[in-house]
């Protein structure tokens, strides 16, 4: 592991973690290349920020529910590698229903390059901490579609509201989102906006 990434746990020990990627739980139906252990790993500035989050977010009864972190070069190639075979739809009713597989690049969804692999983006949502339950944001994590965009109108107003509260604590604690995912935050001064790393998660 590079000298300036820490794992998660030893920043905040109370912040959830289900690291998607390391299970059969996401979008291809099996663990991702790269993902050797139920950890999460960050810069050491991304997990400071989200300990500060985490403590405002305490107060109201919440918790951070982090689903992915760093994510390893050969783990986005392995997305890339699962897109081009277009008859591997093991996951699709659950994950991009409405849309083509060959439509996932031109789309947006799949991509050569993450900023995951520079160790300072998070996939995230928030939990009640009481019921243990995930507040509900109208859309699944890592679904395909529209409905995963922040600002997506045909959703109730109380699954609006808990995208719009997640982003502005996110926002007011030094971190930009995404257009296309209400759970995708980068920080804003990231230590290495230009370096992709590839080591395992382990």
């Amino acid at each position: 592991m590079h000298k300036d990434f820490v794992y998660l746990k030893d920043i905040d020990e109370s912040i959830q973690t289900e690291l998607r990627y390391f299970s059969n739980q996401n979008f291809i139906g099996k663990p991702i290349d790269g993902y050797q252990k139920d950890c999460v790993i960050l810069t050491k500035q991304t997990a400071e920020a989200l300990q500060k989050v985490q403590a405002i977010l305490k107060k109201e009864g919440l918790s951070l529910k982090v689903f992915d972190a760093y994510r390893p070069q050969q783990a986005v190639n392995h997305f890339v590698r699962w897109a081009k075979v277009l008859n591997d739809t093991l996951m699709k009713n659950e994950y991009y229903p409405k849309v083509p597989k060959s439509q996932l690049f031109q789309l947006g969804f799949i991509a050569s390059k993450s900023g995951h692999t520079r160790g300072s983006t998070v996939d995230l949502t928030l939990v009640n901490i009481k019921s243990g339950k995930e507040l509900d944001m109208g859309s699944a994590y890592d679904f395909f579609g529209e409905e995963s965009h922040p600002f997506y109108k045909k959703i109730t107003k109380k699954q609006q509201e808990n995208r719009l509260f997640l982003r502005k604590i996110m926002l007011e604690n030094g971190f930009s989102p995404y257009d296309n995912e209400w759970w995708h935050f980068t920080l804003k001064n990231e230590p290495f906006p230009d370096t992709y790393f590839n080591f395992p998660i382990q």
